[in-house]
């Protein structure tokens, strides 16, 4: 018989199958005849077995194989073996996900100021720092007097050893008119503070809880001396210095440098310490890859879930130059769609650009997020040296085509800003109405490193299917099982490859068999995988029997598969 591939299917090959081999094979499909299979049988033996579906050509002679006789039907006249049961169960009724948590006061609060205006979050810590022109022995205090390694450029130590300059600064962005302040905790994890050999649990959690003390004894003397303001202290949760989705090494693609478990760890202590210092919100912030911020967003939902409360989480990502995309590679859509199930409060972009670069992103993010939207910019781009130029009012007059076009729920600074940055910024920005949140097409929506949003023609199913390519998989593709088991992950990969270039939307990867230990195997071609730009631009099918397997290859995908 002749097979009809998956290509074939589409639109403009389907057409081109030969007319008369059609009929006998939808005869089939569609049981429009009671003899069908048998007919179909009988001019398969008439045809070359070598000719293709769209050009078949019929033997000279006799038939290669015997005539089949027609069987009799069992099933009786009148009836449908297709049609349903007359006593199914009632179809569910689907609803919205709803959350179980309790959530904390700052959410209604939140909520309502950017309901009813543009809100407004501070600038750059390190820019204020550098002001003071801090020397060693700033950092190191008394308490790490005897510190044997070099603690300048530790500006997290500050508010143990300088509080005074970090409330300072706080004080100062409330002033020039920010609504929510950031805890000095860009690098307040065990993974951010081994480069200083600070790495030590209790001597991070130290540094998150006093840090969070220290913002709200900022915000709560700025209260109680402006009567019917409201501050809010968001904990800071930088990006660390290690990556999930990038191999340290040219030479080994699938190495990496840090585990999913080691960083989800360390963020889950770092939002514990946060929260026992008071923040009213967190802020996953400066993303470069998506892999680390998936972590810390599990890390949040363990915690959320242990303390039986959910507490506002605001996410922003970093869009590393003009081409679109992080420094993982993913487009800010994808990364959208990568990030989407946590629900946070709301999604943004700070870091790497400035005003006038980011707005496009921002105006694609805004289009297609149901949340609210934030941006944070830089004052420009850096100069020669590496410092920033640009001014307050300046990049105030940047950020207008945000507010003028509706684009924005809350805006701040990032690298180079000052209070007075802040202050032209909310100046400018206070004559303009907030973005109004607006719902989006229910879609499946999935991600490599760039966005899938599957959206099926009733009309035209054939031109909207999804095509899944299986030949990742050890039960389907004898080549590719053999190449795992052999170590040949570059043939693995290839494979991978050759279905994406041949229209595969999703990528199947499977690894169950008895010749192969499910959980390194996957590890390692996945993290392949993620390093080949090609091979990830779609989403990765993480499939097995054994739940362990799945999670094994889940963390690590920065994609949403």
């Amino acid at each position: 018989m002749l097979l009809v591939t998956c290509l074939q299917v589409q639109a403009d090959l389907y057409e081109k199958i030969d007319k008369e081999l059609l009929e006998y094979v939808e005869d089939v499909l569609l049981n429009r005849r009671e003899d069908s299979t048998e007919r179909l049988l009988d001019y398969a033996g008439t045809l070359d077995p070598k000719s293709k579906p769209t050009a078949p050509r019929k033997l000279n002679g006799e038939p290669s194989t015997p005539a089949f006789t027609p069987k009799l039907n069992p099933i009786p006249a009148g009836v449908d073996p297709l049609a349903p049961d007359t006593d199914l169960p009632p179809v569910p009724a689907y609803q919205p996900w709803r959350d179980p948590l309790a959530k904390s006061e700052a959410f209604g609060q939140l909520e309502a100021m950017m309901q009813e205006r543009i809100i407004f979050i501070d600038g750059a810590m390190g820019t204020m720092i550098q002001r003071y022109k801090l020397q060693e022995e700033d950092f190191r205090g008394e308490r790490y007097k005897s510190h044997e390694h070099e603690l300048k450029g530790n500006n997290d130590l500050l508010v143990l050893t300088r509080p005074d300059v970090i409330e300072e600064i706080h004080t100062a962005y409330l002033t020039g008119g920010a609504d929510i302040i950031e805890t000095n905790t860009f690098n307040g994890t065990t993974i951010s503070q081994a480069d200083y050999q600070l790495d030590q649990v209790e001597e991070v959690a130290l540094i998150n809880r006093t840090a969070a003390q220290l913002a709200k004894k900022a915000t709560a003397a700025y209260m109680a001396a402006n009567p019917g303001s409201r501050k809010f202290v968001a904990g800071a949760i930088g990006p660390t210095n290690k990556t999930l989705s990038v191999s340290p090494s040219v030479e080994n693609p699938a190495l990496r440098g840090v585990t999913y478990d080691e960083i989800e760890q360390a963020y889950y202590e770092q939002a514990r310490a946060l929260y026992e210092g008071g923040v009213d919100m967190y802020l996953v912030e400066t993303i470069f890859d998506t892999g680390n911020a998936k972590a810390a967003i599990y890390a949040l939902e363990r915690f959320f879930e242990e303390q039986g409360v959910r507490i506002p989480v605001f996410i922003s990502g970093t869009i590393v130059d003009n081409s679109g995309r992080t420094l993982s590679g993913q487009t800010n859509e994808a990364f959208w769609n990568s990030v989407s199930h946590a629900k946070p409060l709301a999604i943004g972009l700070n870091c790497a650009l400035g005003a006038s670069d980011m707005k496009q992103y921002i105006a694609n993010l805004s289009a297609c997020a149901d949340c609210y939207v934030f941006c944070y910019p830089n004052a420009g781009l850096p100069n020669a040296m590496g410092g920033y130029d640009q001014r307050g009012p300046d990049m105030a007059e940047d950020i207008r085509p945000f507010c003028e076009e509706g684009l924005v729920n809350a805006i701040g600074g990032c690298c180079g800003t000052t209070p007075e940055h802040i202050a032209a910024i909310r100046e400018m920005a206070s004559a303009y109405p907030p973005r109004q949140l607006h719902d989006v097409p229910q879609l499946l929506r999935l991600s490599g490193l760039e966005p899938l949003n599957y959206q099926p023609n009733p009309d035209n199913m054939r031109e909207t299917f999804l095509m899944i390519g299986e030949r990742c998989n050890v039960a389907g593709s004898i080549i590719y099982k053999k190449a795992i088991v052999d170590g040949d992950y570059d043939k693995a990969v290839s494979i991978a490859l050759s279905q994406v270039n041949a229209g595969a939307h999703v990528l199947d990867i499977n690894m169950d068999d008895g010749l192969i230990d499910g959980v390194p195997a996957m590890t390692r071609f996945v993290n392949l995988l993620v390093s080949d730009p090609e091979a990830s631009r779609v989403p990765f099918m993480v499939d097995s029997s054994k739940f362990f397997i799945i999670e094994a290859g889940l963390k690590c995908c920065q994609v949403c598969t």
